[in-house]
């Protein structure tokens, strides 16, 4: 039902990754898209692959689509001619988006607690950029995203989430919105701010993402009410979304070898002796056993050939279903990450901790030779309290994963992966899996980029079901209006 016509993007990298995938979506069902599953499998170059003519003509037209342009700082004339175009005059329509949230994090306020300007920083204000777009195009349909710091936010005194709803709901004289949930029935003022949060692993995501999504209907076009995200019975885990995935061995940041991994691995378990619990001992068998266990595999491939059958269809599970290409017939991008000795003895503690309590270690359960020499790791002289107990966390198998960020670019402590044995930090593609992108997208740029687009991203998946709500909310407004077409015709007969 939807198609995209136009996608406003600033960061050059992932605008490159919104290329590609245009061009994967113009190729699809011909067979010209055997040339696209050649490149992401590493079995053709850029060069090569740019110079197929179908995939020339379908980069002519995702340069179309994608444009990487900052709203607020490109022309906006220019951008409003853009709209039109792919509008082609169509009067029904969606705007998807969600401005930048960084004024409104809890993480960015965190950092500029003492900044004494940061609640004045008019980086509050860049939704005015997706309301400018609303006011001159006035689309029957809009969907905004950002963090659920936003209901908390405020400037100069005043809370943000509540000037950005009365923005959205009378952009200009004569111009009204509604603004749904997508989770709770009600609109306007029977609706409280946190109405408005949906928790992902609610509705089949394997990640605890909880973020704002409003939700803006034109009050001219009689839309319906419509349906609520449909919540599941259980979770979906983090072992359930990357457990088939490829099992890998970390890397050493220096002079990486099996060897000097193992032995690495191998050293663990002497880091707990002195903790001083009554786990001590079990813990060291646990991490004992562990490293004698972990495995002699590869670090991992741009491109790795999947072993083993699927399961049938009818078999597979949502998830499965929604990230599983047959034709891909493999996994990019499942890469590991080069980590510290020390870093490994922490990663093999925490997974085998995790393995035995069904929850991350923090830090101040740490065994004395683990705790990292940094400033965020030292006791507060005053509370005798670590200030940041989580730095190193595990994404515990049989739960939802934690919220997959930006920061996971940064490092890969937060996003320790459940198997002892790999000891090593998420690869792309299995935060890729846990944000539900389908196995078949490819993340431009090197790997720090990478992960910043799959920590910046909204799960696609979850987008697939928002969608399914608006589309059932048009399919109503059309009905609605044929039915209006129907009794005003049958009124002008009669009056003939």
């Amino acid at each position: 039902m939807f198609e995209i016509g136009l996608s406003i993007e600033k960061d050059p990298v992932a605008h490159r990754t919104l290329m590609l995938r245009a061009v994967y979506r113009r190729l699809r069902g011909t067979k010209y898209i055997q040339h696209y599953y050649a490149y992401i499998r590493n079995e053709m170059d850029e060069a090569a692959f740019k110079k197929v003519p179908a995939v020339a003509d379908a980069f002519a037209h995702a340069a179309k689509e994608a444009q990487c342009l900052e709203l607020g700082k490109a022309d906006e004339e220019s951008i409003d001619a853009d709209i039109r175009a792919a509008l082609q005059s169509r009067e029904t329509w969606v705007l998807i988006g969600g401005p930048p949230c960084q004024a409104y994090s809890l993480a960015g306020r965190s950092r500029r607690a003492n900044d004494k300007k940061f609640h004045e920083d008019e980086k509050h204000f860049l939704y005015r950029e997706y309301l400018r777009i609303i006011q001159v195009h006035r689309p029957t349909i809009f969907v905004m995203e950002n963090v659920k710091g936003l209901l908390s936010s405020q400037h100069s005194g005043s809370p943000m989430f509540e000037r950005i709803l009365g923005d959205l709901s009378a952009p200009v004289p004569g111009l009204e919105y509604e603004i749904r949930s997508f989770v709770q029935k009600g609109e306007g003022k029977t609706l409280v701010p946190g109405d408005f949060v949906v928790q992902a692993e609610n509705h089949g995501i394997p990640q605890c993402r909880h973020r704002v999504i409003l939700l803006g209907v034109r009050k001219d076009a009689g839309a319906p009410r419509h349906d609520l995200l449909q919540v599941v019975s259980k979770p979906v885990t983090v072992k359930q979304a990357i457990d088939d995935l490829p099992k890998i061995r970390s890397r050493l940041s220096r002079n990486d070898s099996l060897e000097a991994w193992r032995e690495a691995v191998l050293a663990g378990p002497s880091y707990v002796k002195g903790w001083g619990t009554e786990s001590e001992e079990a813990m060291t068998e646990l991490m004992r056993v562990s490293a004698q266990a972990a495995l002699s595999v590869g670090v991992g491939k741009p491109f790795a050939q999947k072993p083993g059958r699927k399961p049938k269809l009818k078999d597979q599970s949502e998830l499965q279903r929604w990230v599983h290409d047959k034709s891909l017939n493999g996994i990019c991008q499942h890469e590991a990450r080069s980590h510290m000795p020390s870093d490994l003895a922490r990663y093999l503690f925490a997974a085998c901790f995790a393995q035995s309590y069904r929850y991350s270690p923090r830090l101040d359960v740490f065994p004395p030779k683990l705790l990292p020499n940094h400033i965020n790791v030292t006791k507060d002289k005053d509370t005798d309290v670590i200030p940041f107990k989580d730095r190193f966390r595990v994404q515990c198998a049989r739960d939802p994963a934690t919220t997959i960020v930006s920061h996971i670019a940064k490092d890969g402590h937060y996003y320790i992966h459940y198997d002892p044995t790999q000891c090593r930090s998420l690869t792309v593609r299995e935060a890729a899996r846990l944000q539900t992108f389908p196995d078949n997208y490819f993340f431009a740029g090197n790997r720090t980029e990478q992960y910043t687009q799959v920590g910046n991203a909204v799960p696609p998946l979850l987008a697939n079901k928002l969608a399914k709500t608006v589309r059932g909310l048009l399919a109503g407004l059309n009905r609605g209006n044929r039915r209006k077409a129907k009794s005003a015709s049958g009124a002008k007969r009669g009056s003939t």
